[in-house]
């Protein structure tokens, strides 16, 4: 005992090597320890030599005793190391200041013997991955990557599942049906990895819609009674699921979902399908608003549909981008506005009559929510607008084709066009107002670029949003000059060079070629324009106190127009309009007499306009008859073949003059079945060429008469010795069926 003691005393003062050499081993120990602790001292050498512990990878795996030994070696050795520090905490001490890798020998000798057996999963991990153990796309962590067994959905699974939700909705449950809706997602895109990955399997189109069909009616209501319970009666508040003390446990499923959920709107190609899909999404927004991931793939997705999806889901998209917006309106509505933006730019590029309402539905829908935040609005339209006038300055700067194709197309045009929809809708709005005057040079300027008679309609289009911008904002724009500017450069007494089959769309061409100004077409299509353009106009300013003065330079032109016009239906469109303008000029002079205030009272003219715009003027009631004529001879424009269809004409069937002479033929086919050779009979039938010319002109006015058989016949009828005894062509069929000498009389000589 004394020279243990001794031994403990003296082991403070040993060197590293010195203790190395004796080892670390007591007296005091019992003998059981000793066998364990002479192991220690080759693996503590190994460990300081620089493959480990082990040694290198291939002596391991030549010694078969260190192989037989290895399954509890690292449990073993981190035993003895945990020994050591509570035996000499000083060494231990030492030992990870200076070899730090003995002390991790567990770790550095499991990583290396991964390539030796593989390394199995415990059960402990497999169910931690299942109860929610998830990464940012709802896969399992534990079993990503790997391919398990996937149980087959099928309708008694999913008819339980129905009825348990609708009893009690639990998280495991949830959990199952996310599971086996990522599964059905999975199979209709074709994700082959993430069929695999799944933990069930949805192979059967009847299990697949009964599946969705149940995920879009029920389960999101079950969810939210699971969460909330039942609603308070009469509360219009929308409820955020993060309040809910349940939400820790169903966050990570209800971000599944929604992820399915969005992969399926982009892979269904029904319509009543996917509508029914929108809808649930805009149930779902609270729940996407929680996830801004998810919500920004959502707004993406929805964003491509409004400009490229069929009419009920262009809308239904709106709704849902309308519904984000209102609740986020900070965080998604710029990005939002710039998104549909820029795709409604893409949309214009091509203008047809059916892509017209699809373009006007872009223009009111992203109005609208431009108007959901007037700041946000001024910073997109002067940053759009600004775009629109650099493009303008260049083309005006260079003069060369390419700038004025930047400029002259529809793009441009309906990016003018929705800027004035969007100042004239949303005013009055002080943010707004200093827009009003660029936009309107930018619109003029684009007028003035190239004033030739080719971009006529061009010019029509942007007076139409002039004139829009005037009478929505109330601020005066002068329109009517370069309306009655083609008055007098266009000659309508001109003859037309050419005839044209069809009238000619203004409303969707922006430019026209050499051989449309000859036609008469382009000039009644014109004078049309100028009429509803010139009365458009003067309507917007028919309640104002200065309508006669400014309506004067109108008067004089239309009445300089009928004085050398000399088409009697350009005069008379013209003249009605003459009439009314001067009978709402008249009307307000006489109100203008009556008035006891002065000009510089500017309350006292505003409210006197404001009066005559609620009685009404002549004008006024002119225009809104019209209006409603105008908009039906539209739509008849528009709808075109599909009017034409609905009115169900019957179909005349006109035979040709080739299938008549078949009948004939087939039908008379024993009248000339004669027993003569091929060669008397094509004499024969070339003989009766020469009457064949009037019976095909009467067969052409009358459609029961045979051509052929008259053509046939008729050489009996011009002097043959059948025709001078007047048989009848039953007579001829009875003696075609005599005997073969009363035949002989049918012959005909070469003279005839």
């Amino acid at each position: 005992m004394a020279a243990a003691r001794s031994r403990k005393r003296r082991l403070a003062e040993l060197t590293v090597d010195e203790f190395l050499a004796s080892g670390f081993d007591s007296e005091s120990e019992s003998e059981s320890e000793g066998a364990p602790e002479a192991e220690t001292q080759p693996a503590r050498g190994a460990a300081r030599s620089p493959d480990g512990p082990s040694g290198p990878p291939s002596a391991r795996h030549d010694d078969p005793h260190l192989s037989s030994r290895h399954k509890g070696y690292a449990s073993e050795h981190k035993d003895q190391l945990s020994r050591l520090k509570l035996r000499d905490p000083e060494f231990y001490k030492f030992l990870q200041e200076n070899d730090q890798s003995l002390l991790n020998f567990s770790d550095s000798d499991s990583s290396e013997d991964e390539g030796q057996q593989p390394h199995s999963l415990p059960e402990m991990l497999e169910e931690a991955s299942e109860e929610g153990d998830e990464d940012e796309d709802g896969v399992s962590r534990g079993l990503k990557g790997k391919k398990r067994d996937s149980a087959p959905v099928t309708l008694a699974m999913v008819e339980r599942w129905k009825h348990a939700s609708k009893q009690h909705l639990t998280p495991r449950l949830f959990h199952e049906i996310v599971q086996a809706l990522r599964a059905a997602v999975a199979t209709a895109q074709g994700d082959q990895e993430g069929v695999e990955a799944s933990k069930f399997q949805v192979t059967d189109s009847a299990v697949f819609n009964a599946l969705v069909s149940f995920c879009i009616r029920d389960l999101l209501g079950c969810l939210q009674k699971l969460l909330f319970g039942k609603a308070p009666k009469g509360s219009s508040r929308v409820q955020q699921p993060s309040s809910s003390p349940l939400w820790g446990k169903l966050r990570l499923d209800v971000k599944a979902y929604l992820g399915s959920v969005i992969q399926l709107v982009a892979c269904v190609a029904e319509t009543t399908v996917a509508a029914a899909l929108l809808q649930h999404v805009g149930n779902s927004v609270p729940y996407f608003l929680t996830f801004p991931r998810q919500c920004r793939m959502l707004l993406k997705r929805m964003v491509t549909l409004w400009s490229t999806g069929e009419e009920t889901l262009r809308v239904l998209a709106f709704l849902v981008l309308t519904r984000v917006c209102r609740h986020k309106k900070d965080t998604f509505l710029s990005p939002v506005l710039k998104q549909m933006y820029i795709t409604y730019v893409r949309n214009c590029k091509f203008t047809s009559p059916s892509a017209l309402p699809l373009i006007g539905f872009m223009q009111r829908t992203l109005t609208e929510l431009l108007a959901l935040d007037t700041g946000a609005a001024y910073q997109h339209a002067f940053l759009y607008i600004r775009q629109l006038a650099v493009h303008l300055r260049n083309a005006m700067t260079t003069r060369r084709k390419e700038t004025y194709q930047s400029v002259y197309n529809w793009q441009f045009v309906h990016c003018l066009r929705l800027w004035c929809h969007v100042l004239s809708t949303v005013c009055p709005s002080e943010a707004l107002q200093p827009l009003i005057y660029p936009l309107s040079q930018v619109v003029i300027g684009c007028i003035k670029l190239v004033p030739t008679a080719r971009y006529y309609p061009l010019r029509m289009h942007c007076v139409r949003a002039l004139t829009l911008l005037s009478e929505r904002t109330g601020v005066f724009i002068p329109v009517l000059p370069f309306i009655l500017e083609v008055f007098q450069q266009v000659d309508f007494n001109r003859r037309p060079g050419r005839m044209s089959s069809k009238p000619i769309n203004f409303a969707v061409v922006l430019k026209l070629s050499k051989v449309n100004l000859q036609e008469k077409a382009y000039r009644d299509g014109l004078l049309e324009q100028l009429y509803d353009l010139t009365l458009e106009y003067l309507h917007s300013q028919a309640h104002t106190i200065a309508f006669p003065e400014l309506a004067l330079p109108a008067v004089l032109q239309l009445k300089s127009f009928l004085r050398e016009c000399k088409v009697a239906n350009y005069c008379r469109q013209m003249r009605q309009l003459l009439e009314k303008v001067q009978e709402n000029a008249d009307h307000i002079c006489s109100r203008r007499q009556k008035a006891s205030f002065g000009v510089s009272s500017q309350q006292a003219v505003d409210a006197w306009e404001k009066q005559t715009r609620e009685e009404g003027t002549p004008l006024t009631k002119y225009y809104s008859q019209w209006r409603k004529l105008r908009d039906r001879e539209i739509q008849l424009e528009i709808s075109g073949k599909e009017r034409l269809e609905d009115l169900d004409f019957p179909e005349i069937k006109r035979q040709k003059l080739g299938d008549k002479k078949d009948e004939d033929r087939v039908e008379f086919k024993d009248l000339f079945d004669l027993d003569s050779d091929e060669d008397d009979t094509m004499d024969f039938s070339e003989r009766g060429t020469p009457g064949s010319s009037g019976a095909q002109q009467r067969a052409e006015d009358e459609d029961e008469d045979g051509s052929s058989s008259s053509g046939e016949v008729s050489h009996l009828e011009d002097g043959g010795p059948d025709a001078e005894a007047g048989l009848v062509p039953l007579e001829l069929w009875l003696l075609a069926q005599g005997p073969e000498d009363e035949l002989q009389d049918l012959q005909l000589s070469e003279e005839d």
